[in-house]
């Protein structure tokens, strides 16, 4: 239940903050985005990537013990007096057939590597419309009449494939929710200041909210998406990859020291890394 509602509360919880408090410190929003960064990233490096890893290697296990029984089966309905001369087929059969599937493996994980920069890609894509609001940088400066349909249609593509791997890791949805309570934060406050009215702005964030969720029950209630869950998870990976990275060295200006944000790091590798 908390890989739904943690993604929801979060954004409604940002957006609440910034309704009633007006947060006035950048300075406060660039560390707990510096944190939800280095905490978004270690999550993905350390539980969701070795878990794309092991899930494809398993699925590759239960293909090979299939088609070894089908073998096996083959062979048990064989003549016996053609026992000797089968076996010595057998056996290079199967040496051949081991050489096969270890490149076959080889290839099958290598190409997750690709899936993960075409997420990356992606990602720079998407954030030709949503002008960098994924990682709390939104670089517009007019003033608005209307919900901005290309950022909101933005976020919410990106929210959604963030959900889909919450139905099989579960420690992301934490990950998910720290990184999207700055995010929402910093977006309200954006929509305040550019004037949009207050309708737009909160039918905006309440929709953006149930994306992720949205994302995962997807992902649980439809089969075909399950069957490509490697290679979904891979393109968030690469999603995550991106937006985390940015996130880090984006919230400090100049790139000057700043021994705050390093602590702030820190402390998000930490507990990204015990969750």
């Amino acid at each position: 239940m908390l890989v739904y509602i943690l993604p929801f509360v979060s954004i409604v919880l940002g957006y609440l903050i910034a309704i009633f408090f007006q947060p006035k410190n950048k300075q406060n929003l660039k560390l707990l985005l510096a944190f939800s960064g280095a905490f978004l990233l270690t999550i993905t490096v350390s539980h969701l990537l070795p878990e794309v890893y092991y899930h494809e290697i398993e699925k590759e296990i239960k293909t090979e013990l299939v088609a070894q029984q089908e073998n096996h089966n083959h062979h048990d309905h064989s003549h016996d007096d053609h026992n000797h001369s089968h076996d010595s087929h057998q056996v290079a059969e199967v040496d051949n057939h081991s050489g096969h599937n270890h490149n076959h493996n080889h290839g099958s994980l290598k190409i997750i590597g690709l899936f993960i920069m075409i997420g990356i890609v992606f990602q720079i894509v998407l954030e030709y419309f949503s002008r960098g609001a994924e990682h709390g940088h939104v670089h517009i400066h007019e003033k608005m009449s209307k919900i901005p349909w290309a950022l909101f249609i933005s976020l919410s593509l990106h929210a959604l494939l963030e959900g889909m791997p919450l139905s099989h890791q579960n420690n992301l949805a934490l990950g998910i929710a720290i990184h999207h309570l700055p995010i929402a934060i910093i977006l309200t406050s954006f929509f305040m200041q550019a004037e949009l009215n207050k309708k737009s702005i909160f039918l905006f964030m309440m929709f953006f909210s149930v994306m992720t969720p949205l994302g995962t029950i997807a992902s649980e209630q439809l089969s075909f998406l399950n069957n490509y869950y490697t290679e979904i998870s891979a393109i968030v990976v690469g999603i995550l990859f991106h937006i985390s990275s940015t996130i880090i060295f984006e919230s400090s200006e100049g790139h000057k020291f700043n021994l705050a944000k390093l602590i702030a790091i820190i402390l998000g590798i930490i507990l990204g890394y015990f969750v």
